[in-house]
């Protein structure tokens, strides 16, 4: 399938306000692709696809949780981390995609994981960060995404817990261990004096 009618396959199974975000993801995926030198052919298709199962009814999400033996925690959490398994599943079965960077970057981009790849990384950013999105710390993301890839994943993971704590929301275990890791690949290494 070209990538005409992918984009017209999601257009379909997205509202009109979902769709024109979805637009506004790639866009801004691409500009990070470019200043971080991450591949724009995977980064367009990560972005492209990452919300395509959003709109899908809870009981269809949880039966492909079910079926595919997608990590059964997740029915235990929000409904808003499911569209992004099931969609890394839907997307492989519908498109044909098999390539595994693309599958996990849709699959991780709503909780994060450990040890995110460079499209994990642009794609959870860029759906943070887009332009349409208006809330408190975003532009605090958006400023540190101009610098450093690394940096702004960890401040919208914070934000994110922050966000879930405020709400009387569970955490899922993933995001924690996500922003763990990120909390290690940005450390700085401490000097001697404050060793002691």
């Amino acid at each position: 399938m070209n990538r005409k009618d992918l984009a017209e396959a999601v257009r379909q199974e997205l509202p009109k306000t979902r769709w024109e975000h979805t637009l506004r993801v790639v866009d801004t995926a691409l500009e990070l692709a470019d200043r971080f030198g991450a591949d724009r052919e995977k980064v367009d298709l990560a972005a492209l696809l990452h919300d395509f199962c959003k709109f899908w009814p809870e009981k269809r999400m949880e039966k492909v949780i079910r079926d595919r033996d997608l990590p059964r925690d997740l029915l235990e959490h929000n409904v808003e981390l499911w569209h992004a398994f099931v969609g890394a599943e839907a997307v492989r079965d519908r498109f044909g995609i098999e390539d595994g960077e693309i599958l996990d970057a849709i699959r991780y981009h709503t909780s994060g994981r450990p040890h995110m790849s460079l499209l994990d990384k642009i794609i959870l950013l860029a759906d943070y960060i887009e332009p349409g999105r208006k809330f408190p710390g975003v532009e605090e993301v958006r400023q540190l995404a101009r610098e450093d890839l690394d940096k702004a994943v960890l401040k919208s993971l914070d934000n994110t817990l922050v966000f879930l704590i405020h709400r009387g929301q569970k955490v899922y275990p993933l995001t924690l261990a996500a922003r763990n890791d990120m909390v290690d690949r940005v450390r700085q290494p401490r000097s001697k004096e404050e060793s002691l």
